[in-house]
């Protein structure tokens, strides 16, 4: 099983991309809070890199911004490439398939102006939004059945 569940802010504003056939995919780089202090008495966080993909994408990366918190759930994945020095590099990314705002985007801002003009942030409150999925209509096929045939 290959399930993933985070909740933490993003590091940067999601970067929004089209493949070439027109698919929007967007990357993001997610700040976790680890559960336990150092040895300082601060909490270290944990930076994991996400995808999103479709329309998710886009919606995410028009309604967070820097430092907006979110949920995300997802799984896993792991690939390689050849860096310019022909090195191999290896990548795990969460693969996000659905996905909670955690505050709204107002205070989102408003803690972004209160940190750039003053340094000091705000408190939140914060709320749910409905869960985006990944998955767009055409990845379900409908079907015309009658109770009769269902055999339950």
């Amino acid at each position: 099983m290959n399930v993933v569940s985070l909740v933490g802010r993003l590091t940067r504003d999601v970067e929004l991309r089209y493949t070439p056939n027109g698919t929007a995919y967007g990357r993001f780089t997610l700040a976790v809070n680890r559960r336990v202090t150092n040895q300082n008495g601060v909490r270290e966080a944990d930076f994991i890199s996400c995808i999103v993909w479709n329309k998710a994408a886009e919606n995410l990366a028009n309604y967070t911004r820097k430092g907006s918190q979110i949920g995300i759930q997802g799984r896993i994945q792991t690939g390689s490439y050849d860096n310019q020095q022909g090195q191999k590099v290896y990548t795990t990314d969460v693969v996000v398939e659905n996905f909670d705002f955690l505050e709204s985007k107002s205070s989102t801002d408003q803690r972004n102006e209160n940190y750039q003009n003053f340094g000091v942030p705000t408190q939140n409150t914060q709320f749910s939004s409905p869960t985006q999925s990944t998955q767009s209509p055409s990845d379900f096929e409908t079907f015309d059945i009658s109770d009769d045939d269902l055999p339950f």
